[in-house]
């Protein structure tokens, strides 16, 4: 195996993307490794066989990505402190569009990514159901490692006892 030398976190802005984070940073400080911190804004298209959609749906998708891009911003100048203490040497984001798991697949093979950390939750209820799993659709067609981060792990631990 190669030395990792990238690594490409999916996040999703939720309050569990501060942990899988914090996580990612440790394994990107352990190995300084460039991180890659990449957030899928979901196609209307995939909506398509659920509702008409409106006449100025570009606009909404332009408006939801212009959107996204400042979350990113002010995700990473949040988390920037902790990434540096961790020892990431870089950190690159990057906002993108289509369906969450052939974007999160694309971006890893364009950039030669060397492994993948993510969460193990991001949809829940019927969402889930209609769309599946992301991080299920990542670990069986990833090209490279993927470790994935269950979110609420320190919720297991307090309930075992």
């Amino acid at each position: 195996m190669q030395p990792v030398r990238s690594i490409l976190t999916p996040i999703d802005f939720s309050d569990n993307a501060g942990k899988i984070v914090k996580a990612a940073a440790y394994v990107a400080g352990s190995f300084k490794a460039e991180l890659h911190l990449v957030f899928v804004v979901q196609n209307f298209e995939d909506y398509s066989g659920f509702f008409v959609p409106p006449v100025n749906l570009p606009n909404l998708e332009e408006e939801l990505f212009a959107s996204a891009q400042q979350q990113m911003e002010a995700f990473v100048e949040e988390y920037g402190e902790m990434l540096k203490t961790a020892g990431v040497p870089a950190v690159t984001s990057k906002v993108v569009s289509g369906d969450i798991a052939e974007e999160i697949l694309k971006y890893a093979a364009r950039k030669k990514i060397q492994m993948i950390i993510m969460g193990t939750h991001g949809y829940k209820g019927l969402e889930r159901i209609m769309f599946g799993s992301v991080a299920e659709k990542v670990v069986k067609t990833a090209c490279c490692p993927v470790m994935t981060i269950n979110p609420y792990r320190e919720e297991c631990e307090e309930n075992v006892t």
